[in-house]
């Protein structure tokens, strides 16, 4: 099975003799992310994230469909990942590696199963018709961070997203073209955002959204999930060196500062990108026709 070309044995004791002298090898101090860059594509519910050299692509669909029999009054939600050998050659076609089984795992309960998407907002028509939102992740490009790229490309594409109106005259439902009426934007209840942090020298020392290089070299990793309210969502650490509870809650403040960082970020994007697609005032046209 393919794997990642792992550091050599005088790379490793340079990285860690380094952060024992408070020295990140990219320069950022430990609690600094790396770059990131949010762009949107032309269709609702594209973006493409750049975290550092880590870069994913997340699409969101929605169609009509029939709510299940457990869930008569909500709609649809579903996390697809996709990990591609043009990305690592530790990813394969076909196979899906420990890796990937975490990411999704990972994504399923920070933003599924916290409700960041309002899933009544999305029912059509009590136990007949229902909208089924579906976010594609695809990784194009891998240096570690996978969680936290992918878990803000799909955040993004959430709020970005618009499906089309519907109405329903008579029993029969009709679904209007974005021509026809203004899209809808997605009922969001909360934005959840991911964090990892890397722990090295027994635990003591602790950095902020580790380099794929950090990441092999490391003693154990912790993916924190957490909205801008300073919410905790999830907490995982699949092993790796023991943390003691004063250092735990350094790493939950270090997160929170992140997430609002995050953010803002993401709210910045969106705003800038709504300022360029309404030229001309096209989108309050169409709400006009909707109020009509």
């Amino acid at each position: 099975m393919p794997r990642e070309q792992e550091p050599s044995l005088n790379e490793r004791a340079f990285v860690l003799q380094a952060l024992k002298e408070n020295v990140r090898v990219d320069g950022r101090a430990f609690s600094d992310l790396r770059n990131i860059n949010i762009a949107f594509g032309n269709d609702y519910g594209m973006v493409d994230v750049q975290l550092g050299k880590t870069r994913v692509l997340a699409r969101i669909s929605a169609e009509v469909t029939q709510p299940s029999p457990n869930g008569k009054f909500d709609g649809i939600f579903s996390i697809t990942t996709e990990l591609s050998p043009m990305a690592s050659p530790a990813f394969e076609v076909g196979r899906q590696t420990d890796q990937e089984t975490i990411l999704s795992r990972l994504l399923e309960k920070a933003i599924r199963r916290s409700n960041a998407l309002d899933t009544e907002s999305l029912c059509i028509l009590a136990g007949q018709k229902c909208w089924s939102v579906r976010a594609d992740v695809h990784v194009l490009e891998y240096d570690a961070g996978l969680v936290d790229a992918s878990c803000i490309a799909v955040i993004a594409a959430l709020q970005h997203f618009k499906r089309p109106e519907v109405s329903i005259e008579g029993g029969r439902l009709t679904v209007y073209t974005l021509a026809e009426r203004v899209p809808v934007p997605l009922a969001m209840l909360h934005h959840p955002i991911c964090v990892t942090l890397a722990f090295f020298h027994e635990g003591e020392v602790v950095v902020v959204d580790p380099t794929l290089q950090e990441q092999q070299i490391s003693e154990g990793e912790m993916v924190v999930t957490a909205n801008k309210h300073g919410e905790i969502c999830q907490i995982a650490k699949l092993g790796g060196v023991p943390t003691d509870a004063l250092v735990l809650l350094g790493c939950m403040e270090m997160t929170l500062s992140k997430v609002a960082e995050v953010s803002k970020l993401i709210s910045v994007a969106l705003e800038e990108n709504a300022e360029k697609t309404n030229v001309g005032g096209m989108m309050a046209e169409l709400s006009a026709e909707n109020q009509r």
